[in-house]
C-alpha cells in the first residue's frame, strides 16, 4: 500500500475541539462514603476542601488565560440553569449541536482545570465559531446582571481562548510552546541557570515558578524564584532553610556566565488560595484518626503557609507512618510532568476511601516484594540495601483537585525519603473501574478484540500493581554526600554495560528531578512500565490476584498486548511540528514498542489495512508463543540499562538512548509518521469524570450525586466553588502575573 507521509498543512481543528460523543463518568464512592462514620466524614470532607481549594492553583499553572476563563464559566453557569441558558441559546442562533459544544467545551475545562488536556498538554478550543460564543455569553443572565464585568472578562480571554499560533497549541518553555511554570521570556537556558542556583542554595524547586525581567544596568537577568505560601512577606524566615539562602536577594555567577546574576528569592504566590487549603486541612485536624494524621496536617499546613519545602517533606515523613488509615490522602505540589524542564511540581491533593478487599491483594504483593526484586535484570548492589515495605491500598476516591485523575500513585516524589524512609502506594480502584472500560476497540483483530475487553482491567490491575510498587519502588540511586561519603562500595560496584568501575553518581544537593530534567519524568515511567512487563510473567505475582492456569497466560498475553497498543496509541500524543512528546506515560510506551519491534520481526507486526468504513486503519499483531523467549530478553535488557544509567547519575548515556527510542523521525519499518494519521483519525476521546460534593452543617456531612454527562459536571463545579469571593481571588492572582505573560 502506498505510504501516506506527514505534509504540513492548515490546522486539522478536530485535535483542538472536544467531540459532543466524549464519555462522561460518575466517579463514584456512595457506598464507601456511607461505610464510614461520623467523625470519618467529616475529616473525609475537609481533605476534600482543601483539595478542590488547591486545585484551582492548576489554573496558574497551566495558561495565562485559564483564570479568566474559569471565572466566567463560573459566573455564566452560576446565573441561570443550563435549561434557561439553552433557550438562550436557541435564540441567539446556536444549533443543539453547538449548545452541546459548549457544555462539553466548560466540562473538559473544568476537569482538566485549563484550557489545555492534562494528558496530552494539547489545547483545546470551543468547537463553534468564537462570534456564536460571544452572543450566547453576552446574552446570559450573567451579562444582564453585570453586563460590564462580563463583557470585560470575555474581551480579556476571547482571543486567547480561540487562538490556534504554533506558540498555543501545547504546553512547552520557550518558542516551543505555553508555560505559566516560566515567564514567557525563559527558554530552556533560563530553566538550567535556574537549577544551578538552587542546587547550590539546597531549594527545591517543587513549589516555585521562575519569572526573569533585566538589570538595564548590567543588561544580565534578574530572575525570581516565587515560592508557593500563603505568608507574602519579603523578609522571615522559611523553615528548614539556612537563613543566608532563603528569601531575599542573591548574586550567583552561573559556570558559563562573565558576571554575577541577580535571584530574587520572594513568596506569596497563589497566597488566598493556599489559605483556604492550609484552613481546611487545619479544620480536619480535629477530626484526625492517629497522632500521625495530626502531624502529617499540622506540617502541611505549615509548608503552605510559609512556602516551606522541607515542612511538606516532614509531612510526608507523618503520612508514611500513617498507615493503613481509612481515609487516605496526600496533598500538595507533587508531579513535575507538565513543567516543561521537568522539576516544579503540579498542584494536587486527594481524599478517598480505602476498599479493604481488593487492598489485601496488594498487601500479599508487599509481602512478596523482596522476593519478586530478586527477579529483576540488575546486580544486587543496583537496588536498595532493603526494601522499605510501603502499605498499598486500593482506594475509591472521594474527591481529586487537580488538572487529572491517575490509575495509580507511587508517593512521595522526594528521592531521600524514598530511598532512606519509605513510600507508598495506591491503586485508585473507582478510576479504574469507570475510566479504563475501553467503547470501542481500535487496531485490533476480532478475535483480539473479545479477549481484551475481557481482561483488559484485571491485567492493567496487575500492571498498575507491579509499576507502583516495584516498578517506582525499586532501585537503587549511588550518592556521594556532603562528607564525601558513598552509599555503595565503590571498589567493587561495575558498570553492567561495561563492566568497569563505576565513575559517576550523584553529588550533595542532585536528585533525579535535578539531574534528568525534562526527560526524567517519562524516563522513569518508561522504567516502571518494563518492571511491570517484566514481572507480568512471574506465576507468583500472578496467583495473587487470583490467575492461574490458561487464565494466567491470558493475562500476560493482554497485558503486553495492551502495552504494544499504546505504543501505537501514543503517536497521538508527538507534536511533529516540535519534535516534542506531550506525555510522559504516552512517550514511554512508544519506547517499549520500539524495544519489542526492535526484538524480533516476527514478534510484533503493524500493517496497514482497510477498515471496514473504508477508510485507513491499522492491525497490530503480537506473538504470545514468543513473550517468554524474546519479548522478556529485549525488555529485560533495556529495562537493566534504564536502571545502570539511573542509578549512576549517567545523564548523557541515558538521554541518548532514550532519545533513540523515543524517535519518531526514524528510517525504521514501520514508518510511524505515515501511522500517525490513522492513528489521529480513530482516536478515541478521553473520559471524564464527575465527582461528589459534600457539604457539612452541625457536625454532619451530606453528599451529593450528579449526573454523569456535561450538565451534571458543570453543576458538580457551580455548587463546589459558589463564591463570588474566590472568583476575585483568582482575578487578583491573575493580574499579578500578567506582567510576566
Amino acid at each position: 500500500m502506498e505510504t501516506i507521509l506527514y505534509s504540513r498543512r492548515m490546522t486539522d481543528l478536530s485535535q483542538y475541539t472536544l467531540s459532543n460523543e466524549t464519555g462522561i463518568c460518575l466517579l463514584d464512592c456512595e457506598v464507601a462514603f456511607n461505610s464510614l462514620t461520623d467523625k470519618e466524614q467529616c475529616y473525609s470532607h475537609y481533605i476534600s476542601q482543601a483539595s478542590f481549594s488547591g486545585g484551582l492553583i492548576v489554573l496558574l499553572q497551566t495558561s495565562p488565560e485559564s483564570p479568566g476563563i474559569f471565572v466566567l464559566l463560573q459566573r455564566v453557569f452560576r446565573a441561570q440553569s443550563i435549561s434557561d441558558l439553552e433557550t438562550v441559546a436557541t435564540q441567539n442562533g446556536l444549533t443543539k449541536e453547538e449548545f452541546q459544544a459548549v457544555l462539553m467545551y466548560a466540562a473538559g475545562f473544568y476537569c482538566n482545570m485549563g484550557n489545555y488536556k492534562s494528558f496530552g498538554d494539547s489545547k483545546f478550543i470551543p468547537n463553534l465559531p468564537k462570534e456564536k460564543m460571544a452572543k450566547l455569553i453576552l446574552n446570559s443572565a450573567a451579562a444582564a446582571a453585570d453586563p460590564g464585568g462580563i463583557q470585560s472578562l470575555w474581551n480579556s480571554v476571547q482571543s486567547p481562548m480561540y487562538s490556534l499560533e504554533a506558540r498555543d497549541k501545547e504546553l512547552g518553555l520557550g518558542e516551543k510552546g505555553t508555560t505559566t511554570y516560566f515567564s514567557q521570556n525563559c527558554d530552556k537556558r533560563d530553566g538550567e541557570i535556574a537549577q544551578e542556583f538552587m542546587n547550590k542554595m539546597d531549594l527545591s524547586p517543587y513549589n516555585t515558578r521562575l519569572f526573569k525581567t533585566e538589570d538595564k544596568s548590567t543588561s544580565l537577568p534578574v530572575y525570581e524564584i516565587r515560592l508557593a505560601s500563603v505568608e507574602t512577606a519579603a523578609s522571615g524566615d522559611i523553615p528548614g532553610v539556612k537563613t543566608e539562602n532563603g528569601l531575599g536577594e542573591h548574586q550567583f555567577t552561573p559556570a558559563d556566565v562573565a558576571g554575577p546574576i541577580t535571584f530574587k528569592v520572594t513568596r506569596g504566590d497563589y497566597s488566598p488560595l493556599l489559605k483556604r487549603v492550609a484552613d481546611n486541612l487545619n479544620s480536619a485536624k480535629e477530626y484526625a484518626a492517629t497522632e500521625n494524621e495530626v502531624r502529617m496536617l499540622e506540617e502541611y499546613a505549615r509548608s503552605f503557609t510559609t512556602g516551606s519545602l522541607p515542612a511538606h517533606k516532614d509531612g510526608s515523613r507523618f503520612w508514611i507512618k500513617n498507615r493503613g488509615p481509612i481515609v487516605e490522602t496526600y496533598i500538595g505540589f507533587i508531579e513535575s510532568y507538565r513543567d516543561p524542564y521537568g522539576v516544579r511540581g503540579e498542584f494536587e491533593g486527594f481524599a478517598a476511601v480505602v476498599n479493604k478487599k481488593m487492598s489485601a491483594k496488594f498487601a500479599s504483593l508487599v509481602e512478596s516484594a523482596e522476593h519478586l526484586l530478586a527477579l529483576l535484570p540488575w546486580p544486587v548492589e543496583y537496588e536498595k540495601d532493603k526494601f522499605l515495605r510501603p502499605d498499598f491500598t486500593s482506594l475509591d476516591v472521594l474527591s481529586f483537585g487537580g488538572s487529572g485523575i491517575p490509575a495509580g500513585i507511587n508517593i512521595p516524589n522526594y528521592d531521600d525519603i524514598r530511598q532512606n524512609e519509605g513510600f507508598k502506594n495506591v491503586s485508585l480502584g473507582n478510576v479504574l473501574t469507570s475510566g479504563y472500560k475501553d467503547t470501542k476497540i481500535t487496531f485490533l483483530d476480532d478475535d483480539d478484540k473479545e479477549l481484551y475487553i475481557k481482561l483488559k482491567l484485571p491485567s492493567f490491575e496487575v500492571q498498575v500493581g507491579l509499576h507502583e510498587l516495584l516498578g517506582h519502588g525499586s532501585g537503587k540511586l549511588f550518592i556521594k554526600d556532603e562528607d564525601g561519603k558513598f552509599n555503595f562500595d565503590q571498589d567493587n560496584v561495575k558498570h553492567t554495560e561495561t563492566e568497569e568501575k563505576i565513575s559517576s553518581w550523584y553529588l550533595p544537593g542532585e536528585t533525579w528531578d535535578s539531574k534528568f530534567s525534562s526527560v526524567g519524568s517519562s524516563y522513569e515511567e518508561c522504567r516502571a512500565e518494563c518492571v511491570g512487563l517484566y514481572l507480568c510473567l512471574s506465576s507468583d505475582v500472578l496467583k495473587i490476584f487470583g490467575h492461574v492456569g490458561d487464565s494466567a497466560d491470558d493475562i500476560i498475553y493482554i497485558n503486553w498486548l495492551n502495552m504494544a497498543r499504546a505504543g501505537l496509541l501514543a503517536l497521538e500524543f508527538y507534536s511533529p511540528e516540535t519534535g516534542a512528546w506531550r506525555q510522559a506515560h504516552m512517550q514511554a510506551r512508544f519506547c517499549i514498542l520500539r524495544v519489542m519491534l526492535e526484538a524480533d520481526e516476527d514478534f510484533i507486526s503493524i500493517t496497514k489495512t482497510t477498515g471496514e468504513d473504508g477508510k485507513p486503519d491499522i492491525r497490530i499483531k503480537l506473538d504470545r508463543t514468543k513473550i517468554t523467549k524474546v519479548g522478556k530478553p529485549a525488555i529485560g535488557k533495556y529495562l537493566r540499562k534504564l536502571q545502570v544509567y539511573k542509578s549512576t547519575a549517567d545523564v548523557e548515556e541515558g538521554k541518548k538512548m532514550y532519545d533513540f527510542y523515543s524517535d519518531v523521525n526514524d528510517n525504521a519499518k514501520p514508518h510511524f509518521l505515515s501511522l500517525r494519521e490513522t492513528v489521529l483519525a480513530r482516536k478515541q476521546p478521553r473520559k471524564m469524570f464527575v465527582q461528589h460534593h459534600t457539604t457539612i452543617q452541625d457536625g454532619k456531612v451530606t453528599l451529593k450525586n450528579y449526573e454523569a454527562n456535561s450538565a451534571g459536571l458543570i453543576q458538580s463545579f457551580v455548587d463546589r466553588f459558589s463564591s463570588p469571593e474566590l472568583d476575585s481571588e483568582i482575578l487578583a492572582l491573575r493580574d499579578k502575573d500578567r506582567p510576566h505573560f
